[in-house]
């Protein structure tokens, strides 16, 4: 009888241990997806600020070329 419950609980401790390798392997891919997410995310933040910081420039030089036309 004891032989029998000792078995059973092997097969539900090597089931949870499959499930286990499953949803690990399947979080392994999510964790990749998210981190490759975020690089993109990064990178396009990067090249937003670029873009913002070259309009700034070219405005800050629109006022400062508009001031010198007043002072004419």
């Amino acid at each position: 009888m004891e032989t029998s419950v000792a078995i059973e609980q092997l097969g539900q401790l090597e089931q949870q241990l499959d499930e286990l390798v499953v949803l690990t392997q399947v979080l392994s891919k999510e964790n990749t997806a998210l981190r490759t997410q975020q690089k993109n995310w990064s990178t396009e933040r990067a090249k937003l600020i670029e873009k913002n910081e070259l309009a700034k420039h070219r405005v800050e030089a629109m006022i400062t070329r508009l001031k010198a036309l007043e002072k004419d």
